[in-house]
């Protein structure tokens, strides 16, 4: 039986530890820097922070309980910490922070706008603010393999298909951040590959309940979920019998700085 966060690395988890680094780069982390992780899941982009540079501290947030046990777990360096967390309402003194960060998070908060806010009013004046989130009408190949099956063999599946989710198009994260305030608002495509050791090494993570996805598959009765299976197998082998899958996702990613 996995817990909460083990499903969430085996689903997600993998994919947010190969897109960190680049967010990390984009957003020009320095040495002895203030770093802010909205939406820390897991600890991906905080590791991440850590792992390339030697003197910036980092903190995570997340609503989630067992996920922020899950990075404390995991966590060995005093630099990082983690605490649970709502980026609707920061709990951190204003202009805290040198950059402000968040990962594959921000299309799912519910007041997208107050959190922005929320981020902005915690950074110093002259940071950086920075998210990304996944391309899922065109980049993410994992999500948009399962949904476009899905919604072959139930129409209905069309209505939690992602391709639709806020701020995922090109454009719509720059515009959400010029409207915010942020000046020198950049965008840009950020991309992964992820090789799976098997078909299902693919396919099981969606049954452990994790994002859109995951829910869809878990309300669905067996013998639907073996259909869905089935045909998602011959998409991704055809013919062939097992072998490793490897799939490509981009994301979009967006930073702008603080006015002074």
């Amino acid at each position: 039986m996995f817990s909460e966060a083990d499903a969430y690395e085996r689903f997600m988890g993998r994919w947010s530890r190969l897109l960190a680094p680049s967010l990390v780069d984009f957003s020009e982390v320095r040495e002895g820097e203030a770093v802010l992780d909205v939406g820390t899941g897991t600890g991906a982009l905080a590791f991440a922070v850590r792992d390339a540079t030697k003197t910036a501290k980092v903190t995570g947030i997340d609503p989630s309980p067992a996920y922020v046990a899950h990075a404390k777990d995991r966590n060995t360096d005093r630099r990082v910490q983690f605490a649970t967390g709502d980026a609707q309402a920061l709990s951190f003194s204003d202009a805290q922070f040198d950059r402000t960060m968040s990962l594959l998070v921000v299309n799912f908060i519910p007041d997208r706008e107050r959190a922005l806010k929320e981020m902005i009013r915690v950074t110093k004046p002259g940071g950086i603010v920075s998210a990304a989130v996944w391309d899922y009408g065109e980049g993410m190949e994992m999500l948009r393999v399962f949904w476009d099956a899905a919604v072959q063999l139930d129409r209905a599946a069309a209505t939690r298909d992602e391709v639709d989710m806020p701020l995922c198009k090109k454009g719509e994260l720059a515009a959400a951040w010029r409207q915010a305030g942020l000046h020198d608002v950049r965008e840009t495509s950020l991309r992964a590959t992820l090789r799976f050791s098997s078909f299902d090494d693919y396919w099981e993570p969606f049954r452990l309940g994790q994002g859109p996805a995951g829910a869809y598959v878990a309300r669905l009765p067996s013998e639907r979920q073996m259909e869905l299976r089935e045909r998602l197998r011959r998409r991704l082998l055809g013919a062939e019998t097992d072998h490793p899958i490897e799939l490509q996702a981009s994301a979009w990613a967006v930073r702008g700085t603080k006015r002074e």
